[in-house]
């Protein structure tokens, strides 16, 4: 199934909109394919995976790179291509979710967080999404490396309770490449990398308000909020972005 790509700084990143993207992971589902993965790229992940080998493979391993970022539809532009809306992990759970819901059938395991927000989770999927089986959840070590013998358990969690899709809440990189690395191992269909989707999902952490994700400024409030942890990614990684990016533009005009 062939997925309209574009090549931002070397990866490929998909052009469908949110509800396309939804209906290719239904697909998937449908087929019973085993481990397709899907990860959000954005200008700070796809700096950062410059240097990080490891990162920047397990982006190019993913089945679905959407647009998470105004950064990614600006360069779309600057080079020449359609993508116009981001594609957020938020509203990949929010949309499969619903369209699992009215159907029924499906189950949902979720892998990252702690033990109270998985068990917020667990109550609140069963009010909003009953009609989707909460398969099981597990909260790894806060670390940023998992040993051998942790993934081990991670593994195992997820295959004994045989969940039609995996959702991974830890921080990236760790949640992207810790999929690349065990994904052939895990017994799913689908397998996404969602960040703080848990916490959005809850409540823990309020997304912007609509109004400034419309206008592709969702990053302002939550820099605000987290002004240390987001500053780099804003104002660092960002103009480096796009530096490469119309480095990116000079190599196709030559």
């Amino acid at each position: 199934m062939q997925i309209p790509t574009e090549n931002i700084l070397g990866y490929s990143v998909t052009s469908q909109l949110p509800d396309q993207c939804v209906d290719l992971i239904n697909k998937w589902l449908d087929a019973g394919e085993k481990g397709k993965v899907f990860v959000c790229a954005n200008p700070h992940s796809l700096v950062e995976a410059n240097n990080d080998p490891l990162f920047q493979q397990a982006i190019h391993n993913a089945d679905l790179v959407t647009p998470d970022g105004v950064g990614i539809i600006i360069a779309s532009k600057v080079l020449g291509g359609t993508i116009r809306e981001r594609v957020t992990g938020s509203d990949i759970f929010w949309g499969l979710s619903a369209h699992l819901n009215k159907r029924g059938g499906k189950s949902y395991f979720f892998l990252g967080s702690s033990e109270e927000t998985l068990a917020a989770i667990k109550e609140k999927m069963a009010v909003e999404y009953p009609d989707i089986r909460f398969a099981g959840s597990y909260s790894p070590p806060y670390k940023p490396e998992f040993s051998a013998e942790e993934s081990r358990k991670m593994v195992e969690a997820v295959n004994a309770a045989r969940p039609d899709v995996l959702w991974v809440g830890m921080t990236a990189p760790k949640q992207e490449k810790w999929i690349d690395q065990h994904w052939d191992r895990l017994d799913v269909k689908f397998i996404g990398a969602v960040g703080a989707v848990f916490d959005f999902y809850v409540g823990n952490v309020k997304r912007s308000h609509p109004v400034f994700q419309r206008m592709g400024l969702e990053w302002l409030p939550r820099l605000l909020q987290e002004p240390q942890r987001l500053f780099k990614r804003n104002f660092i990684s960002s103009p480096l972005f796009l530096w490469r990016v119309f480095l990116q533009k000079l190599g196709q005009q030559r």
